[in-house]
């Protein structure tokens, strides 16, 4: 007897034993056949681009050449879902993927021939099916259940009717909720009606017959007939379903959205395992500008100008809103397919503005601080001003406002090339980056490589107060290494200038009495305060216009891809009149709120003469903003006093003044160079009369002015004369007012005196040539050159 329970003891251990280790190999076994027989891969979606509202932007084919846009959660409504669910798998919500009584019933059907010949085939099954097509037999119908399960293992409810609804065809190369939604019905999903919900629910069990387009009126009646169905269910609200039945269908086929295709393409190349990338365009400002630079440019085409881009920015946010990389993406005769944003060119003059305010934080200059405008040889550049004029002297705001090339290459002289392209290094220039140890003072005037998107984005810091941030193409996710920083950071907030020196730049560039003001804009009421600069390159390739106030910053190029330059191509005439008609369009009639000065600027009397703090002898004086502690405090000496005999004809130091018989008298103390200036255009000049020459003092320092400076031939430069035409060599000089005469030298032997203001021929000797100026105060300059025959 005890034999006999403990024999039946081992052996109810063993039973439990065996139960145990099914129900461990069972889930075993399922695991390595899930290993082995894995998922197919996801459907390849077709990209979209969306705007920030969400809305489809752009949209492409997938690699296969379907449209097949991915439907999101959160776009499958209510009604989609209990309409696809009645229709395909009431009981969806609750079997394992494969529904046994539904297996049952359909198999009786179809051996007994009793009903419609069913396959039993639940949503689960049927995205099996769409994930792996195959033939339809008993065997791929038995893969089908178990791919099933393993779906729904794998995936929830929600992922798999989402799924289901991504790959459901609709006849050609349409397949998925999202892309018939948005193909026939021009709208997403979770906008349409409950009448297109239900045409887009039966749609893929005929997606042959059931042609939308061309079989509307078939289309109709099968989609009332489900609607009475869905009405005899209750499944929606009676209201409802009468409203759906009284809709008409009135539907064809319209092309994919293509807004913004050069920045959908810019995105989709950077993230192409997004099927989904969310913009910060918006469409209306979208549309808007696309639209009105295509017509733009259409009037443009006569003066042999194709193509321009466009930027638009929002200052707060650094959100593009608008991004129209050329007039007409599909002209390829005009390279339209090139996106002109990121397109390296010529900036012209657009990079002046941030020099002066440069200029302005070191303490170089303030807005009426005086400036030499005057032909000047900065060792071997000698730059012109775009009407090759010059003025003399001007002030900060008006060379700036006139956009003038010889002060602006003045100031980078003193600024200094290295620290004006640190800074554009540190706006994200990426050209600028590389090409900085070769870089000169041309960089000011459009000697550098820029974008349009670089430009906007700096004048974006200066309508920001000074303070830079990259620009943001996307709306969320993690930023892509063109949305980075220079050196590969995440973009913050750079403080490239004080908000002191972006305020008065800001206030300079909103002056309207300037050049570059359109044609017909200077009554305009409605036109937005916008601050702005023109630019215009060598050769007239490249026009340039970009504007700002409190809201946008809006950047506008036009030219050619090709490179080819027009005689009507200018920043002023060309450029501007798109970047007016874009601030009309975008904030007509908005409240023209503006920059208020900050705390770190103050006012301060200077002389009306040089812009400088006034002297002994400034009687006319202004009003001029300055930054305490940083602007210069020097004084004006514009006038100076000297002490001459009673007739004029000599001037004495106060060595060998007389007791008696002179006078003191104020004489101009210009700069060399702006005499020399005013006397060769015959302006009104005068000169100190000679030193008295009875006086035997050494004057080095009593006689000390403005240095000596060679104005031709030009230093460092190469001549090449023909010998045959006995062509000869200028020499000219700029000298101080208290100067009379130069001697000349040429390789150090004396060639003759002259007067400061006469100029000297020569014929120069072949090779390096040393040319010897000196003045008849002491002193002397030399320059080198080199002269060629021919």
């Amino acid at each position: 007897m005890n034999w006999q329970r403990l024999t039946n003891t081992f052996s109810g251990r063993s039973t439990t034993r065996r139960k145990y280790a099914s129900l461990l190999v069972l889930p075993l076994l399922a695991f390595l056949l899930d290993r082995l027989f894995p998922l197919p891969p996801a459907p390849r979606y077709s990209p979209i681009v969306l705007a920030a509202d969400g809305s489809v932007l752009h949209a492409f084919l997938n690699p296969t050449q379907k449209w097949r846009m991915k439907t999101e959660l959160a776009e499958i409504t209510p009604a989609l879902q209990q309409a696809i669910i009645n229709k395909e798998d009431r009981y969806f919500r609750y079997h394992f993927g494969v529904n046994p009584l539904a297996i049952l019933q359909a198999a009786g059907r179809n051996i007994f021939r009793n009903g419609r010949t069913t396959g039993a085939s639940t949503i689960t099954m049927q995205v099996a099916r769409l994930l792996e097509p195959k033939e339809r037999t008993f065997g791929n119908k038995l893969l089908e259940m178990l791919r099933a399960m393993q779906l729904e293992a794998h995936y929830s409810k929600a992922e798999i009717l989402q799924l289901y609804l991504n790959l459901v065809p609709y006849g050609g190369n349409i397949e998925g909720v999202k892309s018939a939604a948005l193909l026939y019905f021009q709208q997403p999903p979770d906008y349409l009606s409950l009448a297109q919900t239900v045409t887009l629910a039966i749609i893929p069990n005929q997606p042959r017959v059931l042609v939308l387009g061309k079989n509307n009126a078939l289309i109709l009646a099968e989609r009332n007939r489900w609607l009475r169905q869905f009405q005899r269910q209750h499944l929606f609200p009676d209201q409802d379903i009468a409203d759906a039945l009284a809709e008409p269908l009135d539907v064809q086929r319209h092309a994919a959205p293509t807004l913004a295709p050069h920045l959908a393409r810019r995105l989709v190349t950077q993230f192409p395992t997004q099927p989904i990338i969310r913009s910060t365009l918006r469409r209306s400002p979208q549309a808007k500008a696309e639209d009105l630079t295509r017509n733009y440019v259409r009037r443009l085409r006569e003066l042999g100008i194709s193509q321009a881009s466009v930027l638009v920015v929002n200052n707060r946010t650094r959100a593009v809103e608008a991004y129209v990389g050329s007039a007409d993406f599909q002209d390829a005769a005009s390279a339209g397919q090139v996106d002109g944003v990121r397109a390296v060119r010529s900036p012209g003059s657009t990079l002046k503005p941030f020099l002066y305010a440069l200029a302005v934080d070191r303490g170089i200059v303030t807005p009426k601080l005086k400036l030499p405008d005057v032909p000047t040889n900065f060792s071997g550049f000698r730059p012109e001003n775009f009407d090759k004029s010059c003025a003399g002297e001007v002030t900060v705001e008006r060379a700036l406002t006139y956009s003038l090339n010889i002060p602006a290459v003045r100031v980078l002289a003193e600024v200094g090339v290295p620290v004006f392209t640190n800074k554009l290094r540190e706006a994200g220039f990426k050209t600028v980056a590389k090409a900085a140890p070769r870089l000169g003072l041309s960089t000011v005037l459009g000697g550098c490589g820029a974008t349009l998107e670089e430009l906007t984005g700096l004048y974006a810091a200066l309508a920001d107060g000074g303070r830079y941030r990259a620009l943001q193409l996307r709306a969320s996710g993690s930023l892509a290494p063109t949305e980075r920083g220079p050196a590969g950071e995440a973009p913050g907030r750079a403080a490239l200038f004080s908000p002191a020196a972006a305020f008065l730049i800001t206030d300079i560039l909103a002056q309207r009495t300037r050049p570059d003001l359109p044609m017909g804009y200077q009554n305009s009421r409605h036109l937005p305060k916008i601050a702005w600069k023109t630019g215009t390159s060598y050769g007239r390739r490249d026009a340039w216009s970009i504007g700002y106030n409190q809201d946008y910053t809006i950047g506008v190029w036009v030219g050619n891809f090709s490179g080819q330059g027009s005689p009507a191509l200018t920043g002023a005439d060309i450029a501007s009149p798109l970047l007016f008609d874009l601030f009309n369009l975008l904030a007509y009639n908005s409240p023209n709120n503006w920059a208020v000065p900050p705390a770190t600027l103050d006012f301060r009397l200077v002389c009306a003469e040089t812009g400088l703090v006034p002297g002994a002898h400034c009687p006319n004086q202004l009003i001029d903003y300055y930054l305490p502690g940083t602007s210069s405090a020097r004084h004006c000496e514009h006038q100076k006093e000297a002490l001459i005999s009673g007739d004029a004809t000599v001037s004495y130091c106060r060595a060998c003044v007389p007791a008696a018989g002179f006078k003191r008298q104020l004489f101009p103390n210009p700069l060399p160079e702006v005499l020399a200036f005013r006397e060769a255009q015959g302006l009104p000049s005068s000169r100190l009369p000679p030193h008295n020459p009875a006086c035997q003092l050494v004057r080095g320092n009593e006689a000390a002015g403005a240095a000596l400076a060679i104005t031709s031939p030009l230093a460092h430069a190469e001549y090449v004369l023909n010998r045959g035409e006995k062509q000869q060599m200028l020499l000219s000089c700029a000298a101080g007012s208290e100067v009379h005469q130069v001697f000349w030298y040429v390789n150090d032997r004396f060639l003759r005196a002259a007067s400061a203001t006469e100029r000297v021929f020569f014929r120069p000797p072949s090779g390096t040539v040393k040319i010897s100026c000196a003045d008849d105060h002491g002193r002397n300059v030399d320059i080198e050159l080199q002269v060629a025959e021919m």
